[in-house]
C-alpha cells in the first residue's frame, strides 16, 4: 500500500518559530571570555590515582595559581572501567618559560662525575647486600671442583706439553 506523499511547505509561509525549551547547557547564560590573542603556555598535570578528590584538588591548586582548564584526558585499562590514568590540560596567557640552558648543562655535567641520586642509592644498596645476593665465586677451575666433587683429594696434575710418540 503506498503511503500518501506529505505536502510541501508553501513558500509564503515562514517555518514556525521554536520556543526556548527548559534544558539548557550549564553554563549558556554566562558570557563567553574573550581571551586577548598572545602566547599561551600550557601545563600538563599526571594522575596516578583518579579519583574525585584528586581530580577536585589538582583542579583548585591551579586555578588558584592562575591557570585555566583546557581539558582531561583519561588512559584507560582494558580490564577495567575506571581509568588508570588522568592527564590535566591547563592554559594561562603570557609568554613560556624560559629555560637556563647553562644551569642545565651544569647539572648534566654534576651528574656525570659524580652520579645521579638515584644511581647513589643503588650503589648504596648494592654494597649493604653484595654478601648474600651474590654468591661467593670459587677460584677453582671446573676440573679441580669437579675432583672436590667426586672425593678425590688432590686432582691429578695437568700434563701439558708432553708429544705422545705413535706405537708402532
Amino acid at each position: 500500500m503506498p503511503t500518501k506523499k506529505r505536502p510541501g511547505r508553501k513558500s509564503q509561509k515562514p517555518p514556525p518559530q521554536r520556543r526556548p525549551t527548559a534544558k539548557t547547557r550549564s553554563g549558556a547564560g554566562r558570557a563567553a571570555r574573550v581571551t586577548p590573542s598572545g602566547p599561551l603556555q600550557y601545563k600538563v598535570v599526571e594522575l596516578s590515582t583518579v579519583d574525585e578528590g584528586s581530580l577536585e584538588r589538582t583542579l583548585n591548586e591551579w586555578a588558584a595559581q592562575g591557570w585555566n582548564l583546557d581539558g582531561i584526558q583519561f588512559a584507560m585499562r582494558e580490564s577495567s572501567k575506571r581509568p588508570a590514568m588522568a592527564f590535566v590540560l591547563f592554559t594561562r596567557q603570557g609568554s613560556p618559560a624560559r629555560h637556563d640552558e647553562d644551569a642545565a648543562r651544569g647539572r648534566l655535567m654534576r651528574m656525570s662525575e659524580t652520579g645521579s641520586p638515584t644511581a647513589a642509592l643503588a650503589a648504596e644498596y648494592t654494597r649493604e647486600h653484595v654478601a648474600w645476593a651474590a654468591p661467593m665465586i670459587s677460584p677453582l677451575s671446573a676440573h679441580e671442583r669437579l675432583a672436590r666433587l667426586a672425593g678425590l683429594d688432590e686432582p691429578e696434575p695437568r700434563e701439558e706439553g708432553l708429544t705422545l710418540e705413535p706405537e708402532e
